[in-house]
């Protein structure tokens, strides 16, 4: 038996020693600014109290401490590690902070899913997912390997989702949008829009939403179909094109082939007297627009 003890007590103390956990709070302003900086693991953020924020979560077992810390109307928010430590330092962070703060967060290798928040966000990341929620305040959402969703409540403003692998999901938002992507779809779903730029390398492009009178529609595929199906009434220029694909048009006249020699259709016409301006243009893949 004391065998076995001292055998055990010898594993523990070989053992790298096991990450804190975190509960800190610093005074905010209702309309402040919340900056976050996270090499590794996640950063979950929601609206909390209108006064404070807090930080709440585990620090990876290399972690030197997670400061928090206010600066006049910015509180900033960082994992302190070792610059040449990458493991051990995986910290996930559980924020809560005054939904009208802006909000800018920094990861290299980290998951970001954001609620509640309606100030301006930017949010980053290397690897790693981005999720959040946007309102009437301009959202811009970056990820070079990872899917980026952003959902809002009807709120005018600018959104951009930006990712080079992987998705781009735009849904239930007004005013400006921009879905972009070299391998993955884009989409923009159930939204009200003066402009929306939607751009894949590989992959599809999908557009189900009402674009406002005198609105403009940028889609662009390398190797993927494009879907454009009209919400609502829409009148204006229409300019669609392929190099290896079809247009199937469910209004406005018949597309043409660009020469006998080549598999590439094109289809530009006018509809109704509306000012609105739309094109789509695909290298390899069909163009299907509908209302």
């Amino acid at each position: 038996m004391k065998r076995l003890v001292l055998v055990l007590t010898g594993i523990l103390l070989a053992a790298p020693a096991v990450g804190e956990s975190i509960d800190k709070r610093v005074d905010a302003a209702s309309d402040g600014h919340v900056r976050v900086s996270n090499r590794a693991g996640s950063v979950t953020v929601a609206a909390g109290s209108d006064d404070e924020v807090r930080v709440t979560g585990d620090m990876g077992r290399n972690v030197e401490d997670v400061i928090v810390e206010r600066d006049d109307d910015v509180v900033t928010i960082r994992v302190k590690a070792p610059k040449d430590q990458n493991r051990g330092i995986s910290t996930d962070l559980d924020i809560r902070m005054p939904a009208g703060s802006s909000l800018k967060i920094d990861g290299v290798s980290v998951d970001i899913e954001v609620s509640g928040v309606r100030g301006e966000q930017r949010l980053d990341t290397v690897s790693g997912d981005i999720e959040t929620e946007a309102f009437a305040a301009d959202v811009e959402a970056d990820t070079v390997s990872g899917d980026v969703d952003i959902s809002g409540n009807g709120g005018e403003a600018e959104f951009v989702g930006e990712t080079v692998s992987g998705d781009v999901t735009l849904s239930n938002l007004a005013g400006q949008a921009k879905a972009e992507s070299v391998s993955g779809d884009v989409a923009i779903e159930d939204s009200k829009l003066d402009r929306a730029d939607l751009e894949t390398v590989s992959g599809d492009v999908v557009f189900e939403a009402e674009l406002r009178p005198g609105g403009r529609l940028s889609a662009e595929a390398v190797s993927g179909g494009i879907e454009l199906e009209f919400a609502g009434t829409i009148a204006g220029r229409f300019e669609f094109d392929t190099h290896n694909g079809d247009i199937d048009n469910c209004f406005g006249p018949e597309p043409q082939r660009k020469s006998k020699y080549t598999p590439g259709m094109t289809l530009h016409f006018q509809e109704g007297d509306g000012d609105a301006r739309v094109t789509a243009s695909t290298v390899n893949g069909d163009i299907e627009i509908c209302r």
